[in-house]
């Protein structure tokens, strides 16, 4: 209550001095403001499907982790030791890549933090520029942001400048579409190329076919070596699954053997 009073003396003393010495007042509403920008709603839409897809990735990775983890915990009891412990190492690396991939992906400066800077902050310098102008202009001496931490008990309407902020990206940018509309129509127009410039053009073009091939290889032979990698686990998998059936039946004959020769010496004490 103490705290709530000295604010709101401090608010009405802050009033009187600025009223003391006629200053202009005005204030905004950010999100308002952004939500009307159509290029925010495209940037925000495209940062999240990004989002999306990263969260996707690393839940599926995760999930393959936790099944792992359970194999393991399922068929301890009848591996060796070194197959337990390729397992186990097979499972670190796979939570080494899972936490490595989250630091690229939402790190302090990874891929999210990137790619927010790029799509959001040139249409807030657009907004912070907009603010400038129509402050520069009008003459306001202090121009607040309504959403911020900053305590407002009354806001008087006719001081909300946001619209008027909207209005002038609007300007702006039908300003900067007339001026590149101009450009396009003022710029020379192609003249045909030299033999020289053609063999040099494709040149350009042979070599990055030549680069796209040895991609397309480097990914092909990437490929083939984890499929083969998948036929060697395979195979490893069938040879496990052969000796633990091997094994089941060693054990199941040992009892019946076990069991004929109880069956046996119970007759031989019978006859006796």
């Amino acid at each position: 209550m103490k705290k709530i009073f000295l604010l709101v003396v401090l608010l009405f003393s802050v009033t009187s001095f600025w009223s003391q010495r006629n200053q202009m007042i005005a204030y905004i509403d950010m999100e308002y403001i952004l939500e009307n920008v159509p290029e925010y709603i495209q940037a925000q839409n495209t940062l999240d499907a990004k989002i999306s897809k990263w969260r996707k990735k690393l839940d599926t990775q995760a999930r393959h982790i936790e099944v792992l983890k359970t194999d393991l915990a399922n068929e301890k009891a009848i591996l060796t030791k070194d197959l337990i412990e390729e397992k186990e190492e097979e499972i670190t690396i796979k939570q080494e890549e899972l936490r490595r991939l989250e630091s690229l992906y939402f790190g302090p400066k990874g891929d999210m933090f990137l790619v927010r800077k790029q799509l959001v902050k040139p249409i807030q310098d657009q907004v912070y520029n907009a603010i400038q102008s129509i402050a520069k202009r009008k003459k306001y001496d202090f121009v607040f942001e309504k959403s911020t931490d900053l305590v407002m008990l009354y806001s008087n309407k006719k001081y909300d400048i946001s619209d008027l902020v909207l209005s002038t990206i609007d300007r702006t940018r039908l300003s900067d579409q007339k001026k590149e509309e101009r450009r396009k129509k003022s710029a020379p127009k192609s003249k045909e190329l030299t033999n020289s410039q053609k063999e040099i053009l494709a040149k350009k073009e042979q070599a990055q076919t030549d680069k796209e091939a040895a991609l397309a290889k480097k990914n092909a032979e990437k490929e083939a070596k984890k499929l083969e990698i998948a036929e060697k686990r395979k195979a490893l998998q069938e040879q496990r699954e052969a000796k633990r059936k091997l094994l089941r039946e060693k054990k199941e004959a040992a009892r019946k053997k076990k069991e004929e020769e109880q069956k046996a010496k119970e007759e031989e004490e019978n006859n006796n």
